[in-house]
């Protein structure tokens, strides 16, 4: 059985069919790249699977267990975290603060919460702020905070929208390789990103999105290659 299944999800804004009938499935330690043009569908997406969108129709599923129609809190428990591609700590408090909520949906002992916290700071390079407010951050800093912040909540399938977005081109290998380690340790990982060079270096398997659709799903190599992909995203310029 497939960890998460999206099965014929659509979900519109009026007139605007942000995603139609999307399907995939994503294996237990699979780490899935979703790639697109901004308009795409891909953050509403994540935005359905994670239960901050009620999709129109389709079905998303974890190990099974129906997901669609629960709220974000109760998805979360259920094992699906996620990041945002629009940051957003929570800027009165402190960084350990700020994953200490992550935390304390899995335990209601604020001690356990905090070292739980202490933790995943240092797994992620972030220890030494963990006493800093969240809104002294960098962008870079902020980045580390919402991966610690969702692995808190003990995820077995973690959504990562736009890891490297807005990030100094000289912070970008650091977070692929936490993305590799985390990987690496069993994390079942969907990542959207625009950053090509990011996305194919880490992910096994590469879905891309166009107005709301699926136009390839595959191997790295071969859905940069298709000649949908090329001709509604990468570009001539790319393949070259």
């Amino acid at each position: 059985m497939s960890l998460l299944t999206v099965r014929r999800l659509s979900k519109r804004f009026g007139g605007i069919a942000a995603n139609r009938e999307i399907s995939f499935e994503v294996a237990a330690g699979e780490l899935v790249g979703i790639i697109g043009p901004n308009g795409a569908g891909k953050s509403t997406l994540f935005e359905c699977i994670s239960g901050f969108y009620a999709p129109d129709a389709g079905e998303v599923e974890l190990e099974g267990t129906r997901l669609t129609g629960l709220s974000p809190d109760l998805v979360c428990r259920r094992g699906v975290a996620r990041t945002f591609q629009k940051l957003r700590p929570f800027q009165g408090m402190t960084v350990a603060e700020n994953v200490m909520v992550g935390a304390l949906t899995r335990t209601r002992d604020v001690r356990h919460a905090r070292e739980q916290a202490h933790e995943w700071l240092r797994r992620v390079g972030l220890l030494e702020k963990a006493n800093a407010h969240a809104r002294t951050l960098s962008t870079g800093q902020r980045k580390r905070l919402e991966l610690a912040r969702a692995l808190a909540t003990g995820p077995r399938l973690l959504l990562l929208d736009e890891v490297t977005g807005g990030v100094d081109q000289r912070s970008i290998p650091a977070l692929v390789e936490l993305v590799r380690e985390l990987h690496a340790g069993g994390l079942t990982l969907l990542l959207i990103e625009h950053n090509m060079r990011v996305v194919t270096a880490v992910a096994q398997r590469i879905i891309a999105l166009h107005l709301g659709e699926v136009i390839a799903d595959g191997a790295p190599s071969a859905v940069a290659r298709s000649p949908k992909v090329v001709e509604a995203y990468l570009g001539q310029a790319y393949v070259a």
